[in-house]
């Protein structure tokens, strides 16, 4: 695949954001990995690498845990493959199975969760990680990536979920 440098450029400048505002939420909140203090995940959803990015960013400034969420079975290669994949798993509230799932949730405190808007809403693969992982009384800061159409309903899903 070849990188076209106009979109690493706003990746880059997206993450610089992205940072600012986890620092300042960070500061606001208490929720740096301060000598083992406290304890802070950095759970991501990436299809295309750009959610990766900012992960990572987020997971390198703050000295995080890391863990990505995956399907049991890959979503395909082929872009549209995959939205129509998708917008089936979600008109039929399917929630696709975890390849694997965080092991101790328990031990984190602060939750920063990242994932790509797609078809406006959370994709299912989040909502199974959601729905499988006891996260009560856990700061959760999302994070998102998507192609200009905004958050969608993603706060209700993660209200609700």
């Amino acid at each position: 695949m070849e990188h076209d440098p106009n979109r690493r450029m706003l990746i880059t400048a997206l993450a610089g954001l992205t940072l600012a505002n986890v620092s300042f939420a960070s500061a606001a909140t208490g929720t740096a990995n301060v000598q083992g203090k406290r304890r802070v995940l950095v759970a991501y959803f990436s299809r295309s690498g750009n959610t990766r990015v900012i992960a990572g960013v987020i997971h390198r400034s703050l000295n995080t845990d890391l863990f990505e969420i995956e399907p049991a079975t890959p979503y395909p290669e082929d872009y549209f493959q995959t939205v129509e994949q998708a917008k089936n798993e979600r008109e039929r509230g399917v929630k696709p199975a975890l390849k694997n799932s965080v092991a101790d949730i328990s031990r984190y405190e602060t939750l920063y969760l990242g994932f790509p808007i797609w078809g406006t809403s959370v994709p299912p693969v989040v909502q199974t990680f959601l729905s499988s992982h006891n996260l009560a009384g856990k700061l959760i800061i999302p994070f998102i990536t998507h192609g200009g159409y905004g958050k969608g309903d993603s706060d209700d899903i993660l209200t609700r979920l």
